[in-house]
């Protein structure tokens, strides 16, 4: 099996989104960015510099294992898959794998989207809680169709 870029297209392409709000707003930020709340009203800050090194990192980082997750998991089921054993799709589940790590990363996102309209507009997103759980159902729900999907194509044959 060899290693495709679309075992973790999501997270690179959300890395990319991420990359372009951050320059889209980075002119739009003052000096001293809030980027803690209570309440809805600030209360800790960052330099501007710092905000976006914080913001952009853990998106880095996420991409990167996600990269590294496909890969490592594309040389595993060369090395030790066997078509015979079993009837599960590996390419797949590699997919599955390297791209569920965008769920954190858009939850990521919304949290860095929330500071830079605060801190450009002084107006909140939606909380983020709401945000994450809307996307772990959505989650839950694309896990849930992949298992149904691969139990009925088991029971097919």
């Amino acid at each position: 099996m060899s290693f495709r870029w679309s075992y973790f297209a999501v997270p690179l392409v959300v890395l990319l989104l991420v990359v372009a709000l951050s320059a889209y707003f980075y002119h739009l930020l003052p000096a001293e960015v809030a980027v803690r709340f209570d309440n809805g009203l600030p209360d800790g800050w960052l330099s501007r510099q710092m905000t976006l090194v914080l913001a952009l990192m853990p998106q880095l980082l996420l991409t990167l294992v996600a990269l590294a997750l496909a890969f490592v998991m594309t040389r595993l089921v060369s090395r030790f898959w066997s078509s015979e054993a079993t009837r599960a799709n590996p390419k797949a589940i590699v997919a599955l794998m390297g791209n569920m790590i965008a769920l954190p990363q858009l939850v990521f996102g919304f949290a860095m989207a929330d500071i830079f309209v605060y801190n450009a507009y002084q107006i909140h997103l939606p909380p983020l809680w709401i945000f994450a759980v809307g996307f772990m159902v959505v989650g839950g729900i694309v896990i849930g169709v992949v298992f149904v999907r691969a139990i009925r194509w088991d029971w097919g044959r």
